[in-house]
């Protein structure tokens, strides 16, 4: 099973992130140039939140709050989740499904490496497969 490095090596380490006071009408825009469904929040000394389209349309829509005057400090998720470069997709897809989330930063030695989201993880699980499915029909065919 592939882990976190593995992905992060074919998929890159770009992070596209804000900061707490960040509007959440920037962030959207910044989500929507970079096609993108969240943005980690930074501060100087690093990952403070997360801030996705879930967040959104929770905390900003349905609550009534302007977007162009609601900081990211408002409402960003704090204290997200995060895994590190040598846990497995298969323990990420596990944490993603039991917590309902689909972004997770990647943290070395505290320092934030990548993010990571369902997509990414699915797109390499799927891969992974196709391959072993691929390596077992030959399997089959060569025992004949």
């Amino acid at each position: 099973m592939n882990t976190v490095k593995d992905l992060l090596k074919g998929k890159g380490n770009e992070v596209w992130s804000a900061t707490a006071d960040t509007s959440v009408y920037a962030a959207l825009q910044q989500m929507a140039e970079k096609n993108i469904g969240a943005l980690v929040v930074l501060d100087a000394d690093g990952l403070i939140g997360i801030f996705s389209e879930r967040d959104y349309a929770r905390k900003v829509i349905l609550k009534g709050k302007a977007s162009r005057e609601t900081p990211l400090s408002e409402i960003m998720t704090r204290k997200p989740f995060t895994v590190s470069p040598d846990q497995t997709l298969a323990e990420c897809m596990a944490l993603m499904t039991a917590k309902h989330i689909r972004h997770l930063p990647v943290m070395d030695g505290g320092k934030l490496v990548g993010v990571i989201s369902i997509g990414d993880v699915v797109k390499d699980i799927m891969k992974d497969q196709a391959e072993t499915i691929y390596w077992l029909q030959e399997y089959i065919k060569g025992g004949r």
